[in-house]
């Protein structure tokens, strides 16, 4: 596979006007096929081998949050990055989840053609089929290059997405610890 998408890539710099035989592009076939492979690689993972059991019983009755998980993702209209941070809660019912696990699922689902609104929806439908939780919420604050470097050109704009499920979305009491503990220091 790394040597056919490095022949369509040296097939694109041709059709742009370069020679790809040129001194600073030889080699980049190859190097930009490495790094569509480990920037997509999400789609040869699976949520399960991520979690590899790390499940915990625990009487815990409160929410769990990772904050501030740094991501990169790839839009899939212009195949150009955006990045920012994810953070993830969730409401634990008798079981929690090693900690690291939550910042795996997000790079799961992170390391594909992407839209920010699916993302959000893909790590928060993952947590709650896994985990089994009473409920859980998930916020994404992105940069888009596609925004930045094109079109409207709006180097700060940050988008903002969010979903909640379960009592994360229908105990409002949950959503604003959730959104008070996400805007805290």
């Amino acid at each position: 596979m790394n040597d056919h998408i490095a022949r369509l890539i040296e097939q694109l710099i041709v059709a742009l006007g370069e020679n790809p035989t040129r001194e600073g592009l030889v080699g980049t076939p190859e190097r930009v096929s490495s790094s569509l492979q480990f920037l997509t690689q999400g789609y040869r993972q699976q949520v399960a081998g991520v979690l590899n059991g790390a499940f915990f019983s625990v009487d815990h009755k409160d929410m769990v949050m990772v904050k501030d998980i740094d991501f990169f993702s790839l839009c899939e209209h212009h195949l150009l990055p955006f990045f920012g941070k994810c953070h993830v809660a969730y409401l634990p019912d008798k079981t929690v989840v090693g900690l690291s696990k939550l910042p795996r699922i997000v790079e799961v689902y992170s390391r594909r053609l992407q839209l920010q609104e699916r993302l959000t929806a893909d790590i928060a439908e993952a947590i709650l089929q896994n985990i089994h939780p009473l409920g859980v919420g998930v916020v994404i604050e992105a940069h888009h290059l596609c925004m930045m470097m094109r079109g409207v050109e709006k180097q700060n704009a940050k988008t903002v997405t969010s979903t909640m499920l379960g009592v994360f979305r229908d105990d409002p009491k949950t959503r604003t610890e959730f959104l008070d503990l996400l805007h805290r220091a």
